[in-house]
């Protein structure tokens, strides 16, 4: 992985500055990119470069692309972290945020997986592209209808697109979290009930933590994962194995 440019969406903090953790440690140059201004802060303290982007943005993406290429040079590590949720009733869900989170979870993310993928074929680089799906791609949460379906959507499209980039060298996964112990879990982690029911239905008996999704992504990006292309992996204590709670 050494000297590998590494972009990473998503990643002023939470699971997203852990894969540029895991990444920076194995030896990558790591380029975080994200909605929020202290995206510079956080890639300062790993000895990276910062950039601002809204991943619902295809201009902006675009931008940031050609950005990073005249500054550091070609990505050939794409880790496609930026997501959101936007809870909401689902007989009262409003069609923009249904649209804003399908724009940031997966147009976002098709547009960027195209955008590197090109490159890395213009200049031969044999690259890596992993994508952040979520067991919510299996697993419904009734709360968060378009989260769900941008989630499934990103596992069908890691598959395509692992069998479109495969004859050129470059393959593209997804890693697939259960409950991780980041700003979204907050809320549950304060509330002893919420938390009962979170472990009721999660076998290994805790949450898991942020690095533990970086470092399956590094991996992932890695040669140590060369023969792996098409796959989701589901970093979820055995959630998705349990047929039912107690």
């Amino acid at each position: 992985m050494s000297e590998k440019i590494a972009l990473i969406t998503g990643a002023a903090q939470g699971i997203g500055l852990a894969c540029a953790q895991a990444l920076a440690e194995d030896g990558c140059k790591v380029v975080l990119s994200d909605i929020q201004e202290n995206v510079h802060a956080a890639a300062a303290t790993l000895g990276g470069s910062g950039y601002i982007c809204d991943m619902g943005d295809t201009s902006q993406i675009a931008g940031m692309f050609e950005r990073i290429e005249a500054d550091i040079g070609p990505v050939s590590v794409l880790v496609n972290n930026a997501g959101i949720a936007l809870p909401g009733d689902f007989l009262s869900y409003s069609l923009e945020d249904f649209g804003r989170v399908i724009n940031v979870n997966l147009v976002g993310v098709f547009f960027a997986t195209q955008r590197a993928a090109n490159t890395m074929v213009a200049k031969g680089i044999h690259g890596s592209i992993v994508n952040m799906s979520s067991i919510n791609a299996q697993v419904a949460i009734p709360a968060i209808p378009a989260y769900c379906a941008s989630k499934g959507g990103v596992n069908q499209l890691t598959k395509a697109a692992a069998l479109s980039l495969a004859p050129h060298g470059i393959r593209v996964n997804a890693v697939g979290p259960g409950s991780i112990d980041t700003e979204m879990m907050a809320g549950v982690n304060a509330n002893p009930e919420a938390l009962a029911k979170v472990m009721s239905r999660t076998p290994i008996g805790r949450v898991g933590t942020a690095r533990e999704i970086g470092d399956t992504v590094a991996f992932l990006a890695s040669d140590k994962a060369s023969y792996i292309t098409g796959e989701t992996i589901y970093v979820d204590g055995g959630r998705l194995g349990l047929n039912y709670t107690v």
